[in-house]
């Protein structure tokens, strides 16, 4: 027979009242009923639950080991049916490196204000899809091309490139750069994460090497270190400013689609609240 959620609830009132008789009376139910579900349940776990040879019910071995189990399991399923936990459903945002730059601070400000009992929790994962694809957030801000079955993404705002270079290298000293000044040396990629490869350059004036790292973190230390020169958006150097690094304007090079990507069928009822509020900030 097939357990159901009034065999649970009628094992813990018995755990709890230690009487089948109180039990019946905290569930209003009828005696032999609350003993017909502790029996249907013992046949179904294959086990005695309750120890019934003494004059107060006492659980067995087995049973103080089920009740937790059990337990957990009706607070879950009342907990999902809580209207006002439901109110509070978190909407996590995910994002790789920089979330929406200057953007970012105003839509969690006015998030707060507007949806006070859903919390907005912004997430950093290094991952092309900043987690979304896996399941691990509601919806991300992506950047560049995304090559995903199953999302929705939406343009929000083109963001221009900067260029990312050694603090004390001989580049920092001019007030904007171009991709050929780049070539000369080696380009730091993130490709994890990031939105830049060689392609970036024209066939015939590519760097002439390259170096491969898998999160922002990395990148950063690696031209702090003057391994070699990086390509990202604006809001990188806003959201992550370093001693080692110098941000300097690249207007040679195209600028970066920022998108709002959610799964197709998500089910999440404060997406599209999501959606209006970043289109309304940065249009």
């Amino acid at each position: 027979m097939s357990i159901e959620l009034r065999h649970l609830r009628a094992f813990l009132a018995i755990a709890e009242e230690s009487s089948v008789t109180r039990a019946a009376q905290r569930l209003h139910l009828t005696q032999p009923a609350v003993s017909r579900a502790l029996a249907a349940l013992e046949k179904h776990v294959g086990t005695r639950l309750v120890d019934r040879s003494t004059h107060h019910l006492a659980l067995t071995a087995e049973g103080r080991v089920f009740r937790d189990k059990a337990a957990t399991a009706v607070a879950a399923f009342d907990e999902a049916l809580d209207s006002a936990r439901l109110r509070r459903w978190p909407l996590r945002l995910g994002h790789a490196w920089s979330a929406l730059g200057p953007y970012t601070t105003p839509l969690l400000r006015r998030w707060e204000q507007e949806h006070p009992d859903t919390p907005l929790e912004l997430l950093r994962i290094d991952d092309r899809t900043a987690g979304l694809a896996r399941g691990e957030v509601d919806a991300a801000v992506l950047r560049g091309p995304v090559d995903a079955p199953g999302l929705v993404t939406e343009l929000l705002f083109l963001e221009p490139r900067v260029a990312a270079i050694t603090s004390d290298g001989p580049l920092a000293a001019l007030p904007r750069l171009t991709l050929t000044d780049l070539a000369s040396g080696p380009v730091l990629v993130n490709e994890v994460s990031g939105v830049t490869t060689l392609d970036l350059w024209p066939p015939d004036a590519r760097p002439s090497s390259h170096l491969t790292v898998t999160n922002t973190d990395d990148w950063l230390t690696a031209i702090a270190a003057g391994r070699g020169a990086g390509v990202s958006v604006a809001s990188t150097a806003q959201m992550h400013p370093h001693p080692g690094v110098t941000y300097r304007p690249l207007p040679d090079a195209p600028p970066v689609p920022v998108l709002l990507a959610h799964r197709a069928h998500s089910n999440h009822p404060a997406l599209a609240d999501l959606i209006a509020l970043a289109r309304e900030l940065t249009r």
